[in-house]
């Protein structure tokens, strides 16, 4: 280590198949001052396949302890150490640890870097056949059924196409709750194992996937799924419009949020969806005239 600040280095690791490592990776093992890993005999696993040794102190950073452990990496990294930080499999930070460390260090204007490595999210978006121009990542749904249905009504008019991590046990369930809020119809991609032995992508149809996934499906699993068509903003009127706002209201957002969500995807001024908005509740408020005439 030196006198000066240190270096966070990001580094991705195999989804799958270990040949993927970069060459960087390997260096960056053995050179780093400190490795954090999400789970150390993982790593040991991972050096013992690429043949090498780490020669810096080696401590665990998980979702257990990332809080607690972040100042700990923060002070190494402000008295010159090179922090080397891996999960699992794929990069951290996407749904895995790794966030609060970037935000500290950067905080404390320690420089940052990564090692680019495999991607569950791209490589499902490049083998689902779906458009790929735009896309969202969601990652983990939440997991109570209740919650899991006001996520997807949330995102149910999202035009790009949407990546979502899944639980083998869950994912019948969850491409079932797709299929309610989504549409049966909507296509979809099931990659499963990705890079590994018994890799398998399953295309179709979101309620024929949710049949499919009823008979128990294992391994790694990401969910691609075709945005909603475009219907374009002359086509929305104001009940649809005050419908569309209620949902996401329902699922928890600001109504101000709300609003402009859906501006956004209809393609429309928030102002006009607002009005909308304001002429229902006011409608809703004083209810139809009775009778009243001009005078």
């Amino acid at each position: 280590m030196t006198g000066t600040t240190g270096t966070l280095v990001l580094a991705g690791t195999p989804i799958g198949d270990v040949a993927d490592a970069p060459p960087r990776l390997a260096a960056e093992l053995e050179t780093a001052d400190v490795v954090a890993a999400e789970d150390t005999r993982r790593l040991r696993r991972l050096t013992q396949a690429l043949g090498i040794h780490t020669t810096g102190r080696v401590v665990s950073y998980f979702e257990g302890n990332e809080t607690a452990r972040t100042p700990e990496l923060v002070d190494a990294l402000l008295g010159g150490a090179r922090v080397l930080l891996v999960t699992d499999a794929g990069m951290p930070s996407v749904s895995d640890p790794g966030y609060r460390l970037v935000a500290a260090a950067v905080e404390k204007d320690i420089r940052v870097t990564a090692v680019p490595g495999p991607s569950a999210v791209l490589t499902a978006l490049a083998l689902s056949a779906l458009p790929v121009d735009r896309f969202c990542f969601e990652g983990f749904l939440p997991r109570k059924a209740g919650e899991r249905l006001g996520k997807l009504r949330e995102v149910a008019d999202e035009r790009r196409t949407m990546v979502f991590f899944e639980a083998p046990h869950r994912l019948d369930d969850t491409l079932a709750a797709m299929a309610e809020v989504f549409g049966a119809d909507r296509r979809a991609a099931v990659c499963r194992e990705l890079t590994k032995t018994y890799e398998e992508v399953k295309r179709g149809p979101l309620g024929e996937l949710a049949v499919w996934a009823a008979e128990g499906v294992r391994g790694e699993i990401t969910v691609v799924v075709e945005g909603a068509a475009d219907s374009g903003a002359e086509e929305l009127d104001a009940d649809e419009l005050v419908r569309r706002v209620q949902v996401r209201e329902e699922a928890g957002e600001r109504r101000k949020e709300a609003i402009a969500a859906v501006a956004a995807a209809a393609g429309l001024p928030k102002r006009e969806v607002f009005d909308a908005v304001v002429a229902a509740k006011n409608a809703a408020r004083t209810g139809p005239a009775e009778g009243k005439g001009l005078s």
